[in-house]
């Protein structure tokens, strides 16, 4: 087999200028999945991934769903016996960029700036979660498009529209086009590296349920001093049943919410340990000082293998300037548990929901389910690990860290429970990418290193 990769490198350090000029391109659309005003933007953005991916030379279009569309794209080596055929996933919408007024510049207008520490960053909604992660496998195919004349394996391409709003049209997707993309090995570019300097691949995620809570007490709002007293306040009612879901340890309180989880093992609590996790610097660059997790376990633990339970939004009563006197009528709020390996997570939602209506007293309960995914973990030892820490420490010149995640990709479950595929989760975002905050960014050394990590991991696999 020729070795095109040397040039594939080259070529790729030569089209940095194109290549940022491209993902500013696809930076500016506003494709915020979950606000409809922007159903056009998503479509748009869709379209601009389909024509990019015919441009390079695959055979893309997009796949209608209830939702937003997916794109789906093939390519590659036809003949490639022995060699793995690969999905790449990403997906092409974004969080919504509120709050406004606290971005340094406009979000759907991309810019270059400098920070310390990181140095050249690329700053706009998207510019990490996930058009930039994408854009680095995109460059990739097209730098050995133009060497090679093909990619040395056959790929199909994965493009969600929903990821950022919980996935909602994936599992009538899958059921109806799954035979389609399904392959031996799927490559998603959603997470992070250990460090600026240090690649990463993602081993598991925790899994994820969420739920809204509306608790209704009176028929009507009240007058707080007519009523007040005698009057169930939902708002009173709701903080109770919130304030129980945890004990002073940080414990979970709802039954059954640990059962079927592993004990860590020795050898992967040294892992861990190995690993130099700063917390007091994680947590100073957020504000905070110490972590509020569960007792008895680091932060790294508390973020890769224990379980959450959290707030994410709570509401009730008046919002307005000034004073009201009022008991509101009703209370809600929003949570999401993060789960890991072992958690079964309809179980949980189902306890979750016992604990809340059982203690909520002389309220009205409507409970809502937004999701519900299982964690995941792999194994270090496959080859396709193998061959893409061996890539990973060529282009950065230092060992893979090989990590957990305390985030959630809907889809790689799916992946693997549903489709049957392993999973590599390569990425090079960074904890402090500001992913789902104002002013989000990417560093232009992972946007230009990823694509050449994406260049020798495809190399790898070939081999």
């Amino acid at each position: 087999m020729t070795d095109h990769l040397p040039d594939v490198l080259e070529a790729l350090d030569s089209s940095r200028d194109a290549a940022l000029k491209r993902l500013f391109e696809v930076l500016r659309i506003p494709s915020i999945s979950t606000d409809p005003a922007y159903k056009e933007s998503c479509r748009d953005t869709a379209e601009w991934c389909v024509n990019t991916l015919r441009e390079i030379g695959f055979e893309a279009g997009l796949r209608e769903t209830t939702g937003h569309p997916m794109v789906v794209a093939h390519g590659g080596a036809q003949e490639a016996t022995g060699k793995p055929h690969v999905l790449f996933y990403g997906h092409y919408d974004v969080q919504p960029p509120d709050p406004l007024d606290l971005w340094t510049s406009p979000p759907f207008e991309p810019r270059l700036g400098i920070e310390p520490g990181n140095g050249e960053v690329i700053l706009a909604r998207g510019a990490e979660d996930n058009k930039g992660q994408f854009s680095t496998f995109l460059e990739a195919f097209r730098a050995w498009k133009q060497v090679a004349g093909e990619l040395p394996i056959p790929v199909t391409v994965l493009l969600e529209g929903e990821e950022e709003c919980g996935s909602q049209s994936l599992p009538s997707f899958l059921a109806e086009h799954g035979n389609e993309i399904t392959c031996d090995l799927a490559l998603i570019c959603d997470t992070v590296q250990w460090d600026k300097d240090t690649p990463g691949i993602t081993l598991s995620m925790r899994g994820i349920i969420g739920a809204e809570v509306v608790l209704t007490g009176p028929n009507r709002d009240l007058h707080s001093g007519q009523y007040g007293g005698p009057a169930l306040n939902p708002i009173g009612a709701l903080v109770r049943v919130l304030a129980g879901l945890h004990d002073e340890d940080g414990h979970v309180m709802v039954p059954g919410f640990y059962e079927g989880i592993p004990k860590l093992s020795t050898q992967r609590r040294q892992q861990l340990e190995g690993l130099g996790f700063n917390a007091a610097a994680f947590l100073g660059d957020i504000g905070l000082t110490q972590p509020a997790g569960e007792t008895g376990y680091s932060a790294l633990e508390q973020l890769w293998v224990r379980p959450t339970c959290e707030f994410n939004g709570i509401t009730g009563g008046y919002q307005g300037v000034g004073n009201k006197t009022v008991i509101p009528s009703k209370a809600s709020a929003k949570l999401t548990c993060r789960l890991v390996p072992g958690q079964d997570p309809e179980k949980i939602l189902a306890s979750l929901e016992d604990f809340i209506r059982s203690r909520a007293k002389d309220c009205e309960v409507e409970f809502k389910v937004h999701q519900c995914h299982n964690a995941f973990a792999f194994d270090a030892r496959k080859p396709h690990v193998r061959a893409a820490a061996k890539a990973l420490e060529e282009e950065w010149g230092r060992p893979a860290a090989l990590m957990g995640a305390g985030g959630s990709v809907p889809i790689v479950a799916a992946f693997n429970h549903q489709l049957g595929m392993e999973c590599l989760l390569v990425g090079f975002g960074l904890d402090d990418s500001r992913i789902h905050s104002p002013n989000e960014k990417y560093n232009l050394t992972s946007f230009y290193r990823g694509a050449r990590s994406w260049a020798r991991i495809i190399h790898q696999l070939a081999k």
